[in-house]
């Protein structure tokens, strides 16, 4: 089991200019802060398989929205910087209730040590109306370079008002997001299997905020056009998992010869696909993408899973479906 620390309590807000060093300042009222009530929750960075598990528990005291006196309160995650709803994620709502108990848990996939380094955590909570816009009732923001790998990081801390973000920072960092694959080659059927497990972060593509995303492989160069494989469409996510298998039957020898060219598209009906992003793996390749075909290579029967980042450009392929 992870270590855990004594919870952290944050009556401070992060803000750029004039703050103190490490970019905190004391909130001049907590009084005021108080008033919009307690949130406990804990963050633990699975650095092995690149994943971010925040913990709601509860919260106390929220600040009261409905006419009943109460609230309907649900909490949305939001990692900054970035801009899309892959981005966010949120726990369910409980109703007519000022001291909800959640005790659950949202994860993030395909998180970096970069990110861990340069993101940051928005957690909000706000209040479900039915018949009108949902109303915020406070936040705070941990800069996720606070959490040790693999401990538990436990946090007990009054709901600030809202702060502003920061629409333009994003625009140099807008990623399209990143995929999770699997490679290993059996010696026993001599061929590769290609494992395209799940994607994280996806770029939108469609008005709704969200993308129906497939992934393609193909295995080059590919004189027959035979090595062209399709997952199935997920609709309607900017998060999807796959976990779909395919088989390239190749000799050992041959594979230093081939590059694996992974695409990650939109599924439109009656226009042309999207394309989201890509990746190619193989001995031509560089940094992550050519060490993980590397250890493929080396390392025969065993199944060696990466994440990779998609770009929006690949060498000499045809960009569309």
């Amino acid at each position: 089991l992870p270590a855990t620390k004594g919870p952290e309590r944050l009556g401070a807000t992060a803000l750029g200019g004039g703050a103190a060093p490490g970019g905190w300042v004391r909130d001049p009222s907590p009084l005021s802060a108080a008033a919009l009530g307690t949130l406990d929750f804990s963050l633990l960075y699975d650095q092995e398989n690149n994943a971010l598990h925040c913990t709601i528990s509860k919260a106390k005291g929220l600040k009261p929205m409905d006419h009943n006196g109460l609230a309907d309160p649900y909490v949305k995650l939001h990692l900054l910087p970035g801009a899309s709803k892959a981005n966010k994620l949120r726990t369910k709502t409980l109703r007519n209730t000022l001291n909800p108990t959640w005790n659950e848990t949202l994860t993030y996939y395909g998180i970096t040590d970069e990110d861990m380094i340069r993101k940051t955590l928005r957690v909000s909570v706000c209040d479900e109306d039915k018949f009108r816009h949902n109303e915020f009732i406070g936040e705070t923001r941990v800069p996720l370079k606070k959490l040790k790998p693999s401990r538990t990081k436990t946090f007990s801390i009054c709901l600030e008002k809202q702060l502003p973000v920061d629409k333009t920072e994003d625009k140099s960092l807008e990623e399209r997001g990143r995929i999770l694959i699997s490679l290993k080659y059996s010696s026993q059927k001599q061929g590769l299997l290609v494992g395209i497990v799940r994607c994280a972060h996806l770029a939108a593509m469609d008005a709704n905020g969200y993308s129906d995303p497939y992934v393609k492989t193909y295995l080059k160069p590919d004189v027959d056009k035979k090595s062209k494989h399709k997952t199935a469409v997920k609709k309607k996510t900017l998060n999807p998992e796959f976990n779909e298998e395919f088989w390239y039957e190749i000799k050992h020898g041959d594979l230093a010869k081939k590059t694996l060219e992974v695409t990650v598209w939109d599924y439109d009906i009656g226009k042309s696909n999207d394309f989201i992003g890509g990746v190619v793996l193989g001995i031509n390749a560089k940094g992550e993408r050519l060490k993980h075909w590397f250890d493929c290579l080396k390392n025969k029967d065993k199944r060696i899973e990466r994440w990779h980042t998609l770009t929006s450009e690949l060498p000499g392929a045809v960009l569309s479906d």
